[in-house]
């Protein structure tokens, strides 16, 4: 059953509607207007869950989507220098995928996530940044026991990074 006030040749009315008859009844002026401030109430409530999706952050620049995908990076770049480190694949793509909703849900179009994972830009800002990462770290280019070490450590202390490798030792 819905209720709406409605104005009739008589007055104010409210109309109880059941798809298929309806029943008029007087109300007075005093719950025409709690009504009438409980819809502004509703109004405001719908204005204020909208407007998050208006402030939203270019999509490069959201702290939980920018961190998850650097620490992929950091363990893409362990495992392909670390001979005795494997990537866990189907882990990276479940997170891949929790991030792709997250994105999502924050309000970020499927369109955008598409685009920005899939952007060659992107993805060598990502691995820059995770070079230099693993740099503060200790691990360069071409030496791959530093690569393993960092690896190991991250593996031992179950990070994110960790969680998306496999020691083969």
């Amino acid at each position: 059953m819905t209720s709406a006030v409605t104005f009739g040749h008589k007055g104010l009315m409210r109309a109880l509607c059941h798809g298929i008859s309806r029943a008029f009844g007087s109300i007075s002026a005093a719950r025409a207007a709690m009504e009438a401030n409980m819809l502004r109430t509703v109004i405001i409530a719908l204005t204020l869950t909208a407007t998050p999706a208006l402030a939203l952050v270019p999509i490069n620049e959201e702290p939980v989507i920018r961190e998850k995908l650097l620490q992929g990076f950091i363990g893409d770049a362990i495992a392909d220098n670390c001979p005795t480190i494997d990537a866990r694949n189907l882990r990276a793509l479940g997170e891949l995928n929790a991030l792709r909703d997250y994105a999502l849900k924050q309000g970020y179009e499927a369109k955008v996530v598409r685009e920005f994972v899939t952007s060659d830009t992107e993805k060598a800002k990502f691995k820059a940044e995770a070079a230099e990462w693993l740099k503060a770290k200790g691990a360069e280019r071409g030496n791959a026991e530093a690569y393993c070490a960092v690896g190991e450590e991250e593996i031992a202390k179950e990070s994110l990074v960790g969680y998306l490798l496999r020691s083969k030792k």
